[in-house]
């Protein structure tokens, strides 16, 4: 599975339409949406799931209010039901012979019973790729896996937590262990090591899903979020995962260096927890789309990114409405890599 920073055919999308999973705020989600294809399509093409030729009309026309219509922008009429490719779609990979994708089964983070459509994006994003179909199992049963729940440098290292695979409450892989999760990683990501962090952020109602926590940035470099303030539920956790990332080797056994990185100040709606991080980010080519919300700690999130990525431009893109979808921009997203 090459990095995220590698160069990239596309990006995926999907155009949101649950109002149920902003509650009460779902207002601005197309708008944010807009915004950030205005600025992927200056960089790659962008692949628009919408769910029907009506739908797609809309969209145009809203996308065009926006400044985001381009050539760059092409579409794709699929149904679904919800909007996170990163968890839904395939993760494309380089394999024997030419491109392929990996169609994990999809079960909606053990939470909703209507992800039927979901489990068919990773085939059709397959398919309009040219990428050969994979579908990885493990003691005879197909593997539960979402992109969100690990992150890879490229080489030969991943990150993913113990929480959200091998958790009591993860309900992805009855039986699978650790060693089982590392077999299929290396059968199918090209992975053979594996860094175990602990748990995820508080509120993340994907069971601790790598990616709001930490983040390779370069083969050797891995941005983790550190939360310094004793009384919050994060910063246990997040100083554990400091600590595992410290100690942790690379493939070649080589020592990773760390960089920490802030937290936004506390965020919730109608008292639920949101999981608001810088780290959910996402690296286009030439770009760096980041999750701001209108915190003292932006700016920091954001030069410290800038200083890791300086041949490419660095986008803060407003989330406080749409962390209460639980997710931002990584979650929404799923690279195409240029094989």
């Amino acid at each position: 599975m090459p990095a995220e920073w590698e160069p990239h055919a596309a990006t995926w999308l999907a155009w949101p339409h649950n109002r149920r999973d902003w509650p009460g705020k779902f207002g601005p989600i197309p708008w944010v949406y807009a915004e950030i294809v205005r600025h992927l399509a200056r960089f790659e093409p962008v692949r628009l799931i919408v769910r029907d030729a009506p739908e797609e009309a809309r969209v145009r026309r809203l996308l065009a209010k926006a400044g985001a219509l381009s050539p760059a922008v092409g579409f794709h009429a699929w149904p679904t039901d919800r909007i996170w490719v990163r968890d839904s779609g395939c993760t494309f990979i380089h394999a024997d012979g030419g491109p392929a994708a990996l169609v994990w089964r999809f079960n909606a983070w053990a939470k909703f019973p209507d992800h039927q459509r979901d489990e068919e994006i990773g085939r059709l994003m397959a398919g309009a790729a040219g990428a050969r179909v994979i579908r990885p199992e493990a003691g005879g049963a197909r593997v539960v896996l979402e992109g969100g729940a690990i992150d890879v440098n490229g080489r030969g290292t991943l990150l993913a937590t113990e929480e959200c695979l091998l958790g009591d409450v993860q309900q992805r892989n009855p039986g699978l262990d650790r060693a089982g999760y590392e077999r299929v990683f290396a059968e199918h990501l090209g992975v053979s090591r594996v860094v175990w962090l602990g748990r995820g952020l508080a509120g993340d109602d994907t069971h601790g899903h790598v990616d709001d926590i930490a983040r390779f940035v370069a083969p050797d470099v891995v941005a983790a979020v550190v939360e310094p303030d004793p009384a919050s539920p994060n910063h246990g956790p997040t100083l554990d995962n400091l600590r595992r990332l410290r100690a942790a080797r690379d493939q070649d056994g080589k020592p990773l260096r760390v960089v920490e990185l802030p937290l936004p100040s506390p965020l919730g709606f109608a008292g639920v927890t949101l999981p608001a991080s810088y780290a959910n980010f996402y690296l286009a080519n030439g770009a760096l789309l980041v999750p701001v919300f209108n915190d003292r700690n932006d700016r920091t999130a954001l030069n410290l990114l800038a200083d890791l990525f300086p041949d490419r431009e660095v986008v803060g893109i407003y989330a406080g409405d749409l962390i209460l979808g639980f997710g931002a921009l990584h979650c929404l997203t799923q690279q195409q890599p240029a094989f």
